[in-house]
């Protein structure tokens, strides 16, 4: 399955970048050119390459099959500013600018930088949401009129998870319109390592594979896999909870989210083996290292792993996907609106909220997806045309044999819970690129969000990770 991005990094020579689905350097603001004076300025800032920019060949072209053509030849952005006057009547000039990760973005605002619209993952929302620096969605936006793609198209399986998370008394789902989502799991080649390990934390620290692993320079994605490490026995009892659902999901969340004194020590033990153990703490690098075949598996984000899985694929080397048993960790980024650049101007706000609705109509929702990799929180509702591109991509042949159905309901089903959408697939697609995209139902009910730390816990863990940072590998003394 050929991407956009993968497609222009193989032309520039695999060029290392930053793009990590804005998990893992601030860049000069990208203005859009207008040869008049609009009336309306709107600041947005989000993830490097986490948009279509255009470009595409005649070749790139998707047909569906019902005859629809795909192509982004303009920037997502520029067709945004065209799509916006047509429909509203009003010019507006978008001022796009990209940062690295989340904590840049943070930095940036805090030093002065003002936005009207930027789109982090969702811990940094919850923090933003406890700084009282958003605006809330108005309610003129949750209306299911015409333009108003993301309300009607949104998958009722993302919005629920939105609305269940919470910083305080306020609903996530009020400030936070959701763009792209995933799970954290381990991509790795079957023939260095078991599919029975890459399904438990405990690899990682595993000396069979000493030194053929990557972990992540993140520290809460790091964090998050040596909790699951020290609570596999306790994850593993928490499996017979499962009758109870709002029990088990309560003790899953608590577990996964500890951050006390005694938790933290003790995951600084697990991750100091697991630095040992690794071949490298990586952000970008794990993809290539796995490709070339430095590394038999590394740490990933889901969009991170359908890149790696793609890019093996054009070297002949067939990667796979897992999501460790016991827990992971799903997230979301979203598009939120600044309230220090809003400023309670109601056309600034109602051109935010009609760019996301722009980006979230179905056609614009598989350029994205094709172009970056990542996974939609876009089911388009009653439009057919994402569920459309799903099997373009993933279904099988008629005349293919080793396939097995594949449900995807719980993301593309109504509002009401209805609709049947399986599908035959490949059975390699059950640990492969489809499973990164669209993990099955069973398992996304055992991963959790990882909410944003607070102060007392913030310090507590930082002090860790400095303490792990210090180890140095015998090659970077």
């Amino acid at each position: 399955m050929k991407r956009k991005l993968l497609t222009t990094l193989l032309l520039l020579g695999l060029a290392l970048g930053a793009f990590a689905g804005c998990r893992g350097t601030f860049s000069a603001s990208q203005k859009a050119k207008t040869s008049d004076d609009p009336s309306v300025v709107l600041r947005i800032a989000n993830c490097e390459e986490y948009i279509d920019l255009g470009d595409w060949g005649a070749d790139e072209t998707i047909e569906l099959d019902d005859g629809t053509k795909i192509r982004g030849v303009d920037s997502m952005v520029k067709d945004y500013e065209k799509w916006y006057q047509e429909t509203y009547g009003q010019k507006v000039r978008v001022e796009y600018s990209t940062y690295g990760t989340n904590e840049d973005l943070y930095n940036q605002m805090t030093l002065g930088n003002t936005f009207d619209l930027v789109c982090p993952s969702e811990y940094m929302i919850m923090k933003l949401m406890s700084e009282k620096r958003l605006v809330p969605l108005s309610k003129d936006f949750y209306e299911e009129t015409k333009y108003h793609y993301y309300t009607k198209g949104v998958s009722p399986y993302i919005r629920d998870r939105l609305n269940d998370l919470r910083m305080g008394d306020e609903r996530v789902g009020r400030y936070a319109a959701g763009y792209m989502w995933g799970t954290l799991g381990v991509v790795y080649n079957p023939e260095v390592v078991k599919d029975e390990d890459a399904n438990h934390w405990n690899m990682f620290t595993n000396k069979a594979y000493r030194k053929r692993i990557t972990i992540k320079d993140s520290i809460r994605d790091s964090f998050f896999g040596a909790l699951g490490i020290l609570n596999e026995k306790e994850l593993k009892e928490l499996e017979d909870k499962k009758q109870d659902p709002k029990e088990y999901e309560k003790r899953l969340d608590d577990m996964m989210n500890a951050t006390d004194a005694k938790t933290v020590d003790q995951v600084e033990s697990i991750l100091t083996d697991m630095r040992e153990n690794a071949y490298a703490m990586e952000t970008d690098a794990g993809k290539q290292d796995l490709v070339t075949g430095k590394t038999g598996a590394c740490l990933q984000w889901s969009g991170d792993a359908v890149f790696s899985m793609d890019q093996a694929d054009e070297d002949g080397v067939a990667l796979s996907y897992a999501v460790p048993e016991g827990a992971s960790n799903l997230w979301f980024d979203g598009w939120v609106m600044m309230k220090d650049g809003i400023r309670q101007d109601k056309k600034k706000q109602q051109a935010a909220e009609a760019f996301i609705d722009f980006i979230s109509r179905p056609d614009n929702v598989i350029r994205n997806m094709y172009y970056i990799g990542y996974t939609s929180c876009i089911s388009g509702g009653d439009d057919p045309l994402i569920y459309d591109y799903l099997m373009y991509n993933y279904a099988a042949d008629e005349d293919e044999k080793d396939t097995v159905d594949y449900d995807v309901s719980y993301f593309f089903r109504d509002t009401e819970g209805k609709g049947n959408y399986t599908f035959a697939v490949p059975k390699e697609q059950e640990k492969r690129q489809l499973f990164a995209q669209y993990p099955p139902e069973d398992v996304l009910e055992r991963c959790v969000v990882m909410k944003c730390f607070d102060q007392e816990a913030n310090q507590r863990i930082s002090q860790m990770w400095t303490n792990i940072r210090c180890y140095r590998f015998p090659w970077e003394k």
